[in-house]
């Protein structure tokens, strides 16, 4: 009879974890920059040469192929070792680079992928990846980014998605242009993608106020400046209230981990919360679990001190010096309530 019970408790306890997602459970939705996920194939029509064999970064096939380890361990990582059911992806050169890191992943969900081609001149796009069990995809497209010297940029991710209950989500993924140059002479190249961003959105709240809408994604930009507070109009999020928002706007959940000093990427020993995770006041009444939005920050990616870098994520390469990491972000992440 003891014995019975402890192959009870055993049970219950092993097999706990299956029934906390899915039907009745939670849903986990991340974003992470995986810095420059490049092949080593020459591609004529985008500037890659520094990903290539014959570059002074030797680039080769052995370092391509412990980078997409080194990132499937982590995206395995991710929800307590469950993984991701929707993953926002940031600087993957194509396609075949997408197919090939999921091929890595072993924590047994069935993902479909979304990615088109962008503009940019490097050839870095914006993807997204989700769980087939609970999602189907309605439709995907993008938008383009035009920017005030016209210089060619990431174009924006846009992918409707359809739940279990049939309900739909929009999810945009970005890749706001880089500071470059400075904030100040950069700053309007950013204003140029929240603008073209909001320009969605508006068209979303004037079919429908209550529309579902979830960004993701690398803004190169503070939850605190311009192109997010004034241009984005993304408010504060304050849980106790949230039933009185109003539902056609925009709510950053990145902002209390700025506040509180943390951030996802370090810059000459600074945090910065420049990868962020936006939702509609609909999704923030309806699906977001409060307090749930985190930094994936585990102790096996973080670069050991002393040193300003100390705590960030190990990159693959510093400069030009080759680290063999995963990536010079964090993955950001929050969890929802089962659409």
């Amino acid at each position: 009879m003891k014995n019975t019970k402890f192959l009870l408790f055993f049970i219950v306890l092993y097999f706990t974890p299956l029934f906390s997602q899915g039907e009745g459970g939670t849903i986990y939705i991340a974003s992470y920059n995986v810095e420059n996920l490049f092949d080593t194939i020459n591609d004529p029509a985008i500037d890659d040469e520094q990903f290539l064999p014959s570059d002074s970064s030797n680039w080769n096939s052995e370092k391509y192929h412990t980078k997409l380890k080194n990132l499937a361990q982590v995206i395995d990582s991710m929800n307590g070792g469950w993984g991701p059911d929707i993953l926002g992806l940031v600087e993957v050169e194509n396609r075949t680079v997408i197919e090939e890191l999921m091929a890595r992943i072993k924590n047994g969900k069935n993902y479909g992928i979304v990615h088109f081609e962008s503009p940019d001149g490097r050839g870095i796009d914006c993807a997204m990846i989700f769980n087939k069990q609970y999602f189907t995809l309605s439709k995907a497209d993008t938008a383009i980014v035009t920017l005030p010297n016209n210089w060619p940029t990431r174009s924006i991710l846009h992918a409707t998605m359809l739940s279990p209950k049939g309900i739909e989500y929009h999810f945009f993924v970005n890749h706001w242009p880089s500071r470059r140059g400075g904030q100040d002479k950069s700053e309007d190249n950013r204003i140029a993608a929240a603008s073209r961003l909001r320009a969605e959105i508006d068209k979303l709240f004037a079919d429908d106020p209550n529309t579902n809408i979830i960004i993701m994604g690398d803004f190169n930009d503070e939850p605190t400046d311009k192109s997010i507070t004034e241009v984005l109009k993304a408010a504060p999020v304050i849980c106790d209230f949230a039933e009185h928002f109003p539902p056609d706007a925009i709510y950053n959940l990145s902002l209390e981990k700025k506040i509180a000093g943390e951030g996802s990427y370090k810059f000459q020993g600074n945090w910065s919360m420049i990868d962020q995770m936006l939702i509609s006041g609909n999704v923030l009444k309806t699906n977001f679990i409060c307090g749930s939005y985190g930094i994936f920050n585990p102790a096996f990616i973080r670069q050991k001190g002393p040193g300003k870098y100390e705590g960030a994520s190990l990159p693959t390469f510093g400069g030009r010096r080759y680290f063999g990491g995963y990536s010079d972000h964090f993955a950001i992440y929050a969890i929802f309530k089962l659409f």
